[in-house]
C-alpha cells in the first residue's frame, strides 16, 4: 500500500462503516479506529446486538470512507475502501485497547476489517489527485 495512503490511516481515528442487512437494507454507522498496519485491517468496536454487527451474518463484504474534516478545498483528503469484517484476533484486540485503553472497562467486541481495496483522494498531491490500491 503506498505511504501517503498508510500515513493517512494512521493520522485519522474515525471511519463511516456500511453493510447490507439480511433484508438488503443497507446500515451506516461511525466508528473510532485503530490500524492493524501489518494486516491492513481497521480495528473497530462494536455490538453483536446492532444492526450493522448482525449483519455481518449475512454478508461480511463492507465499505466505508475516512476523511479529513476541512472547508479548505486545497487541504481535502479522504478515501473509500471496500472490505471483510470478522472477529479481531487477540492480537488485533491488543492493538485497539493500546490506542483505546478506557474501552477495556465496557469489555466491548472488537471487529477487523481487512482492506481489500481503497481509493485515496487527495487535494494535497493536486486537485483530485486520487490512488488506488488493490490487495
Amino acid at each position: 500500500m503506498d505511504d501517503k495512503i498508510l500515513n493517512f490511516i494512521n493520522k485519522m481515528h474515525l471511519l463511516s462503516l456500511a453493510v447490507i442487512d439480511e433484508e438488503n437494507l443497507p446500515h451506516c454507522a461511525s466508528s473510532f479506529y485503530a490500524f492493524d498496519e501489518q494486516n491492513l485491517a481497521l480495528l473497530v468496536a462494536g455490538d453483536s446486538k446492532t444492526k450493522h454487527i448482525k449483519a455481518l451474518d449475512k454478508n461480511n463484504t463492507v465499505a466505508g470512507t475516512i476523511v479529513l474534516d476541512t472547508k479548505i478545498v486545497g487541504k481535502i483528503e479522504g478515501l473509500q475502501f471496500i472490505a471483510k469484517m470478522s472477529k479481531a484476533t487477540k492480537s488485533q484486540r491488543e492493538i485497539y485497547f493500546k490506542k483505546y485503553f478506557y474501552a477495556l472497562a465496557m469489555d466491548p467486541q472488537i471487529w477487523s476489517i481487512e482492506l481489500r481495496w481503497v481509493k485515496f483522494t487527495s487535494n494535497t498531491l493536486g486537485f483530485g489527485k486520487k490512488l488506488i490500491w488493490n490487495k
